[in-house]
């Protein structure tokens, strides 16, 4: 596979293979663009929400890599103002069933590897992750963390039979990091659902470029709700990052919306440096 310094661009074409993703993606190029064809394309007012998952629910139940994960969530957490990651949303379950397909198809390896996942919130992405053989860090703000300790114990720590291992950390996005997540830095960062505000962009941004070594690939969806949003997030990446948008016909043939999209990112020559 491609080294996440190493981009594969034919002239006559605005695909690459990007970091340690095993197919070729569609290179953005202009944030603004960008905006226009998702929403032309996907037309996601149009769509149904919440094709995977029921948020009225206590629990989701997910058959995935020979594992029937069962999912806690908190229903009545989210009428609370600024609580977030309570409940599951289809870019969770597209983005977990994403690297298991990605992983069955000999597109990405995740065994032995270092992954952090950003906004776990119920954790459903990291647990996969560990299921499939990674050694997964899972993060979120402090009032977060119970019901996604609740999951991964659940579903990684009594499960004699899984590949790699997972452990429940808090992290706030801008805040600099300890060596538990530098040392080494990771293979891979993940997390869905975390472009939401652009008041978070730049922490956001600020986190994803201090984990980001040249090894590192990044995979990140997302609802397609506000397109402001997106594009602010979009541009302010783009200093840092190369993006590639990854078309569904790669996704998994069962789990495939017209609201999310899916990117892979990895960090730009020359932006060593983790201070923006």
């Amino acid at each position: 596979m491609a080294h996440a310094a190493e981009l594969y661009v034919q002239e006559d074409s605005a695909t690459a293979m990007m970091g340690s993703y095993g197919s070729a993606v569609r290179l953005v190029a202009d944030a603004a663009a960008e905006i226009l064809v998702l929403w032309a394309t996907n037309q996601p007012a149009m769509r149904q929400h919440n094709s995977f998952v029921r948020q009225s629910s206590h629990s989701l139940s997910l058959d995935t890599c020979g594992h029937l994960l069962s999912i806690l969530q908190s229903p009545s957490s989210m009428g609370t103002p600024g609580v977030t990651g309570a409940v599951m949303w289809d870019s969770g379950v597209v983005l977990a069933k994403f690297i298991e397909h990605a992983v069955d198809s000999k597109r990405l390896l995740l065994k032995g590897k270092k992954v952090v996942e950003l906004g776990s919130g119920c954790g459903l992405i990291g647990c996969v992750a560990a299921i499939l053989g990674a050694s997964v860090i899972l993060t979120d703000l402090h009032d977060r963390l119970k019901l996604l300790k609740k999951n991964v114990d659940a579903n990684v720590g009594n499960q004699g039979n899984v590949r790699g291992s997972a452990r429940v950390m808090e992290l706030t996005w801008g805040d600099d990091l300890g060596p538990v997540f530098l040392n080494p830095l990771p293979d891979f960062v993940i997390g869905s659902d975390v472009i939401y505000s652009e008041d978070a962009v730049r922490d956001l941004i600020q986190t994803l470029r201090q984990l980001s070594g040249t090894h590192t690939t990044i995979f990140l969806a997302g609802e397609l709700r506000n397109d402001a949003v997106l594009e602010c997030f979009l541009e302010a990446a783009m200093e840092v990052f190369q993006i590639g948008y990854i078309d569904q016909a790669q996704w998994h043939p069962e789990y495939r919306s017209q609201r999310v999209v899916l990117f892979v990112l990895v960090k730009k020559l020359g932006q060593e440096k983790n201070v923006i």
